[in-house]
């Protein structure tokens, strides 16, 4: 059964369809529709990646960025990057961020449908990046580095008995009566009296553990009914009084009062426990007794730490290639990894390093060992679940290459990496360039473009350029929407695309082309954002080819 796309609704159809070039692209039994308008002028174009000169182009091929949710809807996104691209990628959406949950459950259900059908189909997947800074799956190693729990014994801290004191020596914050003990209270024993209208610590001066949870026991006993405000260490929140602050007390016989995981203050520097407001009467104590749980929590050690991130990265390497089972041959190694802010000691780019609540995988493994530990872990077992070795690629994806110092940075690092036993294959260069009416702009864009790719070349890797987005700037350095630009401007964009891919076959080396990657298709924001794609948007919602779209034909051809 053949599967046909048409204005993004998928339609199933039996038997043998006769359909002509310009409106299907048959690949290995399936035919998807390329875009559902065709309009004057470029009603006669075929398939994009039907015209890159294989003759002089070999490995030349065009990727495209989808969600994984939009690839598997198999409408109208997914048939026109089937039809028109080479390769696929997913970005961030088959990274570990979006697969693992906080408690480790990884959900690689979408990765296999979408796996399955580009396998169905004869397509190739570009992997995403293993490991990162971010879109990662930061709450799984939170949890997995979290302090460990050991035993613990309870700690006293105060135990008073009045009924055995002659005379008081505590604190009174307040009141016109002081408080005493007074002798033989009930016959026999002792208490300290609180007078009403009054604040006294009937404990105090322990130390404070901030972390612990503490328990508050002591023998009340009034003559009239009364309500007291109970703090602990500058704390008023009781966890089961009334009202978290005040607790009823009433007329008659002792009562037993036990107040339970209390936490001091986060500022506080002294222990103690005070009661107070009560208005009514004079509030009587017979005994004080406070301890706490200390927290049950160590850090983990260095080791331990170090243990954890390579279980980790271990399993999420075995899981993934498990799933994969082969089929996705190149990947982004790491991504984003150079720090323009910190230098190193020899003056290039040191590698970004996590703040106080985050994890990067670099910290743990090392900044020197960070791609050598992947890149093993990551191969190996590609291997062990049928990959084949000799086929895999590993890229280093960064930004901002353009920057001479940057660059610079990268190949330091990759050089570290290497010496270090790493597989680094190529080098996937995020662009961030745009086409300016400003000729002064435009012409300094141009330079930095040839001087960027003349330098990729010089690595002697396999390059591939993503991000192969740009953006339009007019004369005033304003950026031009879609549904703004002119017929006029959407061409000089169209012919800034066509120079930029004609520079990438003439400089990159054809053994190392690993192609282009566009992160958006059609259009942004349906119009209203930047005029990146091949498509733009119509007022009926449909995918039109751009001016872009036959500049990309004329480029891979050769014109």
């Amino acid at each position: 059964m053949n599967k046909i796309f048409r204005n993004g609704l998928m339609m199933l159809a039996t038997g043998a369809l006769a359909v002509s070039c310009a409106d299907y692209n048959e690949t290995s039994g399936f035919t998807a529709e390329p875009d559902p308008t065709y309009v004057e002028p470029y009603n006669d174009l075929d398939p994009v990646k039907s015209y890159i000169n294989k003759e002089k182009y070999p490995n030349m091929s065009l990727g495209a960025t989808l969600k994984v949710a939009d690839f598997n809807k198999q409408e109208l996104a997914h048939a026109a990057a089937i039809t028109n691209f080479n390769n696929v990628t997913f970005g961030s959406t088959l990274m570990s961020g979006a697969i693992i949950s906080e408690k480790g459950i990884m959900n690689f259900l979408s990765m296999i449908d979408l796996l399955n059908h580009v396998q169905e189909i004869g397509g190739e997947v570009y992997g995403s990046a293993i490991a990162a800074n971010a879109n990662q799956a930061d709450k799984w190693l939170e949890y997995l580095t979290s302090p460990i729990e050991i035993p613990v014994d309870p700690i006293d801290d105060a135990d008073i008995d009045y009924t055995k004191m002659e005379e008081w020596h505590g604190t009174q914050i307040s009141g016109k009566n002081a408080a005493k003990i007074v002798k033989n209270y009930d016959g026999s024993d002792n208490a300290l009296m609180v007078p009403k209208s009054s604040q006294v610590y009937i404990a105090e001066g322990f130390d404070i553990d901030l972390q612990g949870k503490y328990t508050v026991t002591f023998y009340t006993k009034v003559e009239k009914d009364a309500t007291i405000t109970c703090t602990f260490s500058d704390s008023t929140m009781m966890e089961n009084a009334k009202d978290k602050k005040k607790y009823q007390l009433k007329a008659g016989n002792w009562q037993k009062i036990v107040l339970e995981s209390l936490s001091p203050k986060e500022d506080a520097t002294t222990g103690y426990f005070m009661i107070g407001g009560n208005k009514n009467a004079d509030v009587y104590i017979k005994a004080v007794k406070i301890f706490h749980e200390p927290d049950n929590h160590r850090p983990q050690t260095d080791q331990e730490r170090n243990d954890t991130i390579h279980y980790a990265l271990n399993t999420w390497c075995e899981t993934l290639m498990k799933y994969n089972e082969g089929r996705i041959k190149s990947f982004d190694l790491i991504e984003e990894a150079i720090d323009t802010k910190s230098t190193l000691g020899n003056g290039m780019y040191d590698l970004k390093h996590a703040g106080k609540d985050q994890i990067f995988w670099q910290d743990i493994l090392g900044s020197e060992n960070y791609a050598p530990v992947v890149s093993d872990i990551a191969s190996a077992a590609f291997t062990k679940y049928g990959g084949n070795p000799a086929d895999l690629k590993f890229f280093i994806s960064e930004s901002g290459l353009e920057e001479a110092k940057k660059f610079e940075s990268l190949e330091y690092w990759i050089g570290v990496w290497e010496n270090k036993g790493a597989q680094i294959d190529g080098i996937n260069a995020k662009l961030n360039i745009f086409y300016s009416e400003d000729a002064a702009t435009q012409e300094a864009t141009e330079t930095t473009l040839n001087t960027l790719l003349d330098n990729l070349a010089k690595t002697g890797k396999l390059i591939r350029l993503s991000n192969f987005d740009f953006k339009y700037q007019d004369a005033e350095g304003s950026y031009v929407t879609a549904d703004k630009i002119t017929a006029e401007q959407r061409q000089k964009l169209a012919d800034f695309y066509g120079h930029a891919l004609k520079l990438y076959m003439s400089k990159i080396p054809n053994e190392k082309q690993a192609g282009i990657c566009k992160t958006n298709m059609v259009d942004t924001s349906n119009g209203s954002g930047d005029p990146v794609g091949l498509w733009t948007i119509s007022s009926t919602k449909d995918w039109v080819r751009t001016a872009t779209y036959k500049a990309f034909c004329d480029a891979l051809s050769g014109k």
